[in-house]
């Protein structure tokens, strides 16, 4: 059988990648928590993605996730809306006058008084049949005590 080299003489797998020694399979594979990994957590937990698939996608256990990236996991979202302004207010700085009217239409938006909450007019109790009876009882007729006399 003959071996499967690219220009530079290193062996290559039947997908075209270079062929990696094969590490000692014992004992437990360590993680290394970077920033490019954090960005990477952050992105996908605010586009949706759920912790498994995140794992998944990046080679890890759902629990070592949860481990090193409790925090990107649960705010993904708000942090990457935090860099997002981050990156307007620095382009606002520099002169962008596009970024100035985002940061400025996100700051009045902010600030903006909330509306009045919604406040639902009081509903009479409802009366059950033997009571509107009694209370009915307790008022007199109107225009039979003419007819009557």
């Amino acid at each position: 059988m003959e071996a499967n080299l690219d220009k530079e003489g290193v062996e290559l797998d039947l997908l075209g990648d270079p062929l990696r020694p094969i590490r000692d399979p014992r004992g437990r594979p360590s993680f290394a928590k970077n920033k490019e990994n954090q960005q990477l957590v952050i992105s996908l937990r605010a586009a949706g993605w759920t912790q498994d698939q995140i794992a998944t996608f990046m080679g890890a256990d759902a629990k070592t996730l949860r481990k090193h990236f409790s925090r990107e996991l649960d705010h993904g979202a708000l942090f990457l809306e935090g860099m997002a302004v981050q990156v307007l207010v620095k382009e606002m700085l520099k002169g962008n006058v596009t970024a100035t009217k985002r940061v400025l239409e996100i700051a009045q938006a902010a600030n903006a008084p909330k509306g009045k909450p919604d406040v639902k007019p009081a509903v009479a109790a409802s009366v059950g049949k033997k009571a509107q009876l009694v209370i009915d009882a307790q008022r007199p007729s109107q225009g039979w005590g003419d007819l009557v006399n």
